[in-house]
């Protein structure tokens, strides 16, 4: 097995696929926000009602940071929170028509990515890749 070209592969995957969403926002009209924001959105789409504690945790950011970035998505018109009726403290987030649009695009990004990976592969060649795609996660987990 050759390591040293199977690291190179991920490292270049990486830094290619943040690359291309940068600049995917950058050149859209959603260029008013970052990648970081990006994420964001994307955690709140994929849960939602979620709360600003969830989402720092997801992202592994402190509660203030995220709570930064909250703000910034709020006044841009991208996220909406609103306070629990059981407890007012609890706040949850859900993403507004704006934030919804970005989130799809942003998915469809992803899912094309996955779509061109897998294309031609059999369920056997499917089960190694997810295999190896659990390994890695499972060790990144682990450096939470």
């Amino acid at each position: 097995m050759d390591y040293d070209k199977i690291n190179g592969y991920l490292v270049d995957i990486f830094n290619n696929v943040v690359i291309i969403e940068e600049a995917s926002l950058k050149n859209s009209k959603f260029n008013d926000i970052s990648l970081k924001e990006m994420h964001t959105i994307d955690v709140i789409g994929t849960h939602p009602d979620t709360t600003p504690s969830a989402v720092a945790r997801e992202l592994m950011l402190t509660l203030g940071t995220v709570t930064t970035s909250l703000n910034k998505l709020e006044k841009k018109g991208y996220i909406i929170r609103t306070r629990s009726s059981v407890d007012r403290r609890v706040v949850h987030l859900s993403l507004s028509k704006k934030g919804r649009l970005v989130y799809r695009l942003h998915r469809g990004f992803h899912k094309s990515m996955v779509k061109t990976i897998t294309e031609g592969f059999n369920d056997e060649e499917l089960k190694v890749m997810s295999k190896g795609l659990e390994n890695l996660h499972a060790f990144l987990e682990e450096l939470k």
